[in-house]
């Protein structure tokens, strides 16, 4: 896995009580959605290809600088190969389109001054989908 700094913007679901999301606690364990840029950056730079981008959309300058730039052919091997394990399952790409991913955080935010925590994927990201939208529909 790869570490980086990323704005908090929520705090959607709580399993130990519903107050705290209503407030917008951060405790351990607590699921937040944040800012996906900067894993997103992280991916494009370190895979060269592109990550959430609805297909035919223009990309930003920059981005396309990244995603286009001419290199060697050692450098081209080496992202060739890299690119063989670039996939990102359905579920995450989705919420790289809207820009915002869901995260679980694992250290406790009040005793140490800081949230750090983890993307969820896989069976984990599907259950608290799942509970999310269940409780959207109340």
């Amino acid at each position: 896995g790869t570490t980086r700094k990323s704005r908090i913007i929520d705090v959607v679901y709580n399993a130990s009580n519903n107050e705290l999301v209503r407030t917008k606690t951060l405790v351990k364990n607590a699921i937040v959605t944040i800012d996906a840029t900067p894993f997103r950056q992280w991916y494009e730079s370190h895979y060269a290809l592109p990550l959430g981008r609805k297909k035919g959309t223009k990309l930003p300058e920059g981005d396309a600088d990244i995603l286009s730039k001419k290199r060697s052919k050692k450098v081209e091997k080496k992202y060739k190969a890299r690119q063989r394990l670039a996939k990102v399952e359905a579920l995450l790409e989705e919420q790289f389109q809207s820009s915002r991913v869901l995260a679980c955080i694992s250290s406790r935010p009040g005793q140490c001054g800081r949230a750090d925590g983890y993307l969820l994927e896989g069976k984990e990201l599907e259950f608290y989908n799942r509970k999310i939208k269940a409780k959207k529909g109340k």
